[in-house]
């Protein structure tokens, strides 16, 4: 499928404004594209606003959907602030973050002239369909906007690479250790033992995140070997992290916001999945550059904070042999350092290694 590319913004006029909600973290906005981009084509006069947490406003403009972002980042707990809406109502509010009901009052709130949503108990002016439970992320969304007849390409999920930033390690593999809760990511000695055998096997490795998750890819990168400008975690913005993706040559992290990058490039990835199942938040079936490693198990918290025990049972030899098949075909895969443990819990971590914010809302209000 063609890349769109970056809408051009026009002036705003004084006409009717579309406000889609999807305040959360990368990945769910990655996952909302699509929607996203459907609106944009069905309300192609209307000025589209996209609420979501300021440090994502670059890569929503990139989706060539956005004319305008209204900076808001939706409280993981309590009750919401009002969004920051100015002027007069909007003709259209789409909610594409959550069931309600929170996310619906700060969307009547703005007393717009139609609001379309999943339904709910208090907010009977709220259209669409009932709330599925289960089914992708992505269908989710598509599929209430198919209600109200508009066509949705869930497969519509590319990005155009960042023009104005130069990749800070092109070609190389990016292993990404974090994630929003303790529960969706792999023990750090494993991403260690991954990272060391492609650097022993002669390919350039780094360690990527976010400044609160700093502290753990410097450890990771410790006990792998690696020197410390290969870690890039704290040192990169939004759009840095999108140009490190689109030029990598194999991404490997756990379910999180840069495997929806790597989706968007068509990055090679090897993607650890774990408590919540790939067909729900993975790449779309039939793209083999992904690799996607699950084991099924009993349902556990996503919030948890522990790791999930799905999440567990992907152990480092697997790794390395979906690794392996991506990188080389079905070339011997790098062999595994003597020093790493394997399919070991691993012990208590200290607090500076928690990531400060989630990259996705389990459960939306």
């Amino acid at each position: 499928m063609a890349v769109t590319a970056p809408r051009v913004l026009r002036p705003q006029s004084a006409g009717p404004r579309l406000l889609v909600l999807r305040a959360l973290g990368l990945g769910d906005l990655l996952a909302g594209v699509p929607a996203i981009r459907a609106l944009r084509r069905a309300f192609d006069r209307q000025w589209l606003v996209l609420a979501t947490p300021p440090a994502l406003a670059p890569l929503a403009l990139l989706t060539g959907a956005v004319d305008e972002v209204l900076p808001y980042s939706a409280p993981e707990t309590g009750p919401w602030p009002p969004l920051p809406w100015p002027g007069g109502p909007p003709d259209l509010a789409v909610n594409l973050h959550g069931r309600g009901p929170q996310s619906h009052r700060a969307l009547l709130e703005l007393r717009p002239r139609r609001v379309w949503g999943f339904p709910h108990s208090s907010f009977p002016g709220v259209s669409g369909p009932a709330w599925p439970d289960a089914g992708h992320e992505v269908a989710r969304w598509c599929g209430l906007l198919a209600h109200h007849l508009v066509p949705a390409d869930p497969n519509d999920l590319s990005l155009p690479r960042p023009a104005d930033r130069v990749p800070p390690r092109p070609g190389a593999i990016v292993i990404h250790p974090g994630a929003g809760y303790e529960a969706r990511r792999w023990p750090p000695d494993r991403f260690a033992a991954i990272a060391a055998a492609l650097r022993d096997a002669g390919h350039p490795v780094v360690v990527s995140g976010g400044a609160a998750e700093r502290p753990l890819a410097v450890a990771v990168a410790d006990q792998a070997g690696l020197d410390r400008a290969d870690v890039l975690a704290g040192r990169t913005d939004t759009l840095d992290l999108a140009a490190l993706v689109a030029t990598a040559r194999l991404v490997v992290c756990g379910d999180t916001g840069v495997g929806h990058l790597a989706t968007a490039y068509g990055t090679p990835s090897v993607l650890l999945f774990g408590p919540v199942p790939p067909d729900e938040w993975g790449p779309p079936a039939g793209r083999r550059q992904h690799a996607v490693l699950w084991h099924d198990a009993a349902p556990t918290d996503p919030r948890d904070s522990r790791p999930s025990p799905a999440l567990l049972q992907i152990s480092v030899r697997e790794t390395l042999d979906a690794v392996a098949t991506l990188l080389e075909g079905d070339a011997e895969p790098p062999a595994v350092a003597s020093r790493t443990a394997d399919d070991l819990v691993p012990g208590p971590r200290s607090a500076d290694q928690v990531p400060q914010t989630a990259d996705r809302a389990a459960a939306a209000p």
